[in-house]
């Protein structure tokens, strides 16, 4: 990861500690001072991923903490003072400099000290016990007009722009350098000169040095809500981008995956509490960065951001080249494809979410004999599988691989098709009632399987699926009984790298399929639904309306 260079050139002046800026003052040092140009350079770059969390002044605080290892020049303002806020803001732009408020619990004077800052403008009534004794201070009032705040800054400033009670975040946002807006709270009248109650002492008055244009190489802000304004204003100076994702996740929408994907940025602050922990947010910004989406859009299998629509699914059942175990198999892959997309379309007149056609293809089947390797489940190669799972994918489906292990372990199953879950529109399903004991035969005895056994596969899928920066992966469980899964209530569903289902596969009468669907509910644990469609078991089976008047409305439905 490059560092991040910060570069801010100061001309060092011999003049007091704390001065006024007005009217009448220079907006370049006087002719007494003595420039000595200082390139001052950050030695460490920002972490991969800082979550800001907290009021303005925290925000701040934490902002500058997270992108500058120095700064020359500083701008403060006391918390609460809205007005001051928004000419601290302006000027910060102005400058290229940080924005820190002071009060409440933000420990603004260690971070000064950090920064090595040497000369700081103070916006209205800030406490002059914060600022280093070696701190040439400029104070100007809140509020400042644009005379005032551009004498003070030693540059030019763009026009006053009045700022509505409540869109001070947007209005800082907004800011531009080199000449930004001079922001000042709406109905207030700018200030025309210095408040000499806010400077303590007979000094004499003077202005910052100059300053170069400060940019953050590799770093881009997400936002879950407004950017608290102080934050904002560092993040403008700094050259920030800014990027909305409502909810928190950038691999939610397609706009945040393909923005990520555009700005590849090394690292990231995210401000709301909604990204925590930090972690977390790296595995989801290094997944988003590959501008890999699944079927139907963004990264996330069943995305819930307001105002944006979900998905469901639409599944085919079987395997490629038999009829026998599903409606998949009963024709070629371009034809199936087909058939997935015909059985999906009747479900988008019923729903505003986005409904996704999908194949579950079953990759490993349970069979009667012990096979070479005693494991009573035949392996379909991943070659076999390849072309159905690619022509899915090129048409915009989701596949899920369904494994009906016997004698043998998910786990061991599960990795024999690495290649095909390393895809990103590839799930997996387990199939518990092809589960064998010790001892058991298949349509003897309805295999079942441990929770530890579940949980050890679904972490196995989610590292695979972090590792390799995937979107998120559906995780299928199949079950039309309890007892076929042991201890279900520990399920793991933790893993953000997965999206849990339980799918229901009973059959026969719909009065005997609603009740499995309800004790089956009956206390889950948090995780998707899913429904199956049976031609032949059913009596009668339902059509797509009816399928989604169960309640809750099926999340995934497939038909075998």
């Amino acid at each position: 990861m490059r560092a991040g260079i910060v570069t801010v050139v100061v001309a060092l002046l011999a003049s007091c500690t704390w001065g006024t800026a007005d009217d009448a003052a220079p907006a370049t040092p006087s002719a007494s001072a003595t420039p000595e140009p200082v390139a001052v350079t950050p030695l460490e770059a920002p972490a991969p991923a800082t979550v800001v969390d907290g009021d303005d002044a925290a925000a701040a605080l934490a902002t500058s903490a997270a992108l500058l290892d120095a700064a020359p020049v500083v701008v403060l303002a006391a918390a609460g003072d809205v007005p001051g806020t928004l000419t601290a803001a302006t000027a910060a732009v102005a400058l290229g400099a940080p924005a820190l408020l002071t009060g409440a619990d933000a420990d603004v004077a260690s971070e000064l000290a950090r920064l090595g800052a040497r000369h700081a403008l103070v916006v209205g009534d800030v406490d002059p016990a914060v600022l280093p004794d070696d701190v040439v201070a400029v104070a100007v009032p809140s509020g400042a007009g644009a005379d005032v705040l551009s004498a003070a800054v030693g540059r030019p400033l763009g026009e006053p722009a009045p700022v509505p009670a409540g869109g001070e975040a947007a209005a800082v946002r907004a800011l531009a350098a080199p000449e930004p807006a001079v922001l000042v709270a709406e109905g207030a009248t700018a200030t025309a000169s210095a408040d000499p109650a806010a400077t303590p002492g007979d000094q004499e008055a003077t202005v910052l040095p100059p300053t170069t244009a400060v940019t953050v190489p590799g770093v881009l802000a997400l936002a879950d809500g407004p950017v608290p304004p102080a934050a904002a204003a560092t993040l403008r100076a700094l050259g920030v981008d800014v990027l909305d994702v409502p909810g928190g996740d950038p691999r939610a929408t397609s706009a945040a995956v393909q923005a990520l994907a555009g700005a590849s940025p090394e690292a990231v602050v995210a401000y709301g509490s909604s990204f925590a922990p930090a972690d977390r947010l790296v595995h989801r910004v290094a997944a988003a960065r590959t501008g890999a989406e699944l079927p139907g859009g963004g990264q996330l299998v069943f995305p819930a951001v307001e105002g944006q629509p979900g998905k469901r699914y639409v599944a085919l059942y079987g395997t490629p080249g038999s009829g026998a175990l599903g409606v998949l198999g009963e024709q070629d892959v371009p034809a199936t494809v087909a058939r997935a997309e015909q059985h999906a379309a009747p479900y988008r007149g019923l729903t505003t979410d986005t409904v996704v056609p999908a194949v579950e293809i079953i990759a490993t089947i349970a069979s009667a004999g012990a096979e070479p390797d005693g494991s009573y489940s035949r392996k379909r190669s991943v070659e076999e599988l390849r072309p159905l799972v690619e022509a899915a994918g090129a048409a915009g489906q989701y596949v899920v691989l369904d494994l009906q292990p016997g004698h043998q372990d998910f786990v061991t199953q599960a990795q024999l098709y690495t290649d095909l879950l390393a895809l990103p529109h590839v799930g997996l399903a387990l199939d518990p009632e092809w589960r064998l004991a010790p001892g058991q035969v298949h349509l003897r005895q309805i295999g079942s399987v441990g929770i530890d056994e579940v949980n050890a596969t679904a972490a196995w899928l989610a590292q695979l699926t972090r590792e390799r920066a995937l979107p998120q992966k559906m995780f299928v469980l199949h079950q039309f009984s309890l007892r076929m899964i042991s201890e279900r209530e520990r399920l793991d569903t933790s893993h953000d790298e997965l999206a849990p289902l339980i799918h229901v596969d009973g059959q026969g009468g719909q009065p005997a399929k609603a009740g499995t669907w309800a004790a089956l509910r009956n206390a889950a644990p948090p995780v998707h639904w899913g429904w199956k469609n049976f031609y032949d078991e059913d009596v009668p089976m339902l059509d797509p309306a009816q399928t989604f008047e169960v309640q809750p409305v099926p999340d995934l439905v497939t038909y075998q």
